[in-house]
């Protein structure tokens, strides 16, 4: 009886946790943004803090030392791993959710009338040792800029606590786990977008 109360409550966080994720539209109007249209994105990083640390090189420098002192070079290669992942992971999996969710074509379209700017301003990495584990999550901004005219603003949002594990639980790769809250916080701007583009 004890264990099954044990994961029902651990079920309720869990739920819990997702039920926080937020994207709201906070200024602006999308009746220029028409179903099917590309639309430049671009990603930024700016002021970004990860866990507990405000700066994101203050974390970058611990994980590195720590994982170099258990086996040398094994830091180096995570360092780069982290900043890899944005191209190779994080930003396709939103552009493909965005785009399937909100019927429109996002990427890498310099020449599109307009151009999505996300910044991510938190990440929270998570953990996954198996027996306990903590869901990754990001906090963001995004604005819909005119692209030849970057000064005007179209629309902006928030994107808060965006949620990223895997269903099944094997999420034991912190890219991973960061890659779903990407993929998240692409659907949940998606579905947003299309209601406000109607």
């Amino acid at each position: 009886m004890r264990t099954l109360s044990l994961i029902l409550s651990f079920v309720f966080l869990l739920c819990a946790g997702f039920a926080s994720a937020q994207v709201k539209m906070v200024d602006g109007k999308l009746d220029a943004i028409k179903p099917g249209s590309k639309i430049n994105t671009e990603f930024t990083y700016e002021n970004m803090g990860v866990g507990k640390f405000k700066a994101e090189e203050e974390y970058v420098n611990k994980k590195k030392k720590e994982y170099n002192e258990k086996e040398a070079g094994r830091g180096d290669r995570w360092a780069e791993s982290w900043v890899a992942d944005r191209k190779n992971r994080f930003e396709p999996a939103f552009n493909n959710l965005l785009g399937k969710h909100a019927d429109i074509n996002p990427g890498a379209y310099p020449d599109a009338e307009f151009t999505l700017v996300v910044n991510t301003h938190f990440t929270e990495p998570g953990f996954n040792v198996g027996v306990w584990r903590s869901n990754a999550y990001i906090n963001a901004t995004a604005k819909i800029v005119e692209t030849k005219n970057r000064d005007k603003v179209v629309a902006e949002f928030t994107l808060n606590k965006m949620p990223g594990r895997d269903v099944s639980g094997y999420d034991f790769d912190t890219g991973e786990r960061i890659e779903e809250a990407y993929a998240k916080a692409g659907k949940e701007l998606g579905q947003l977008m299309k209601k406000k583009m109607k």
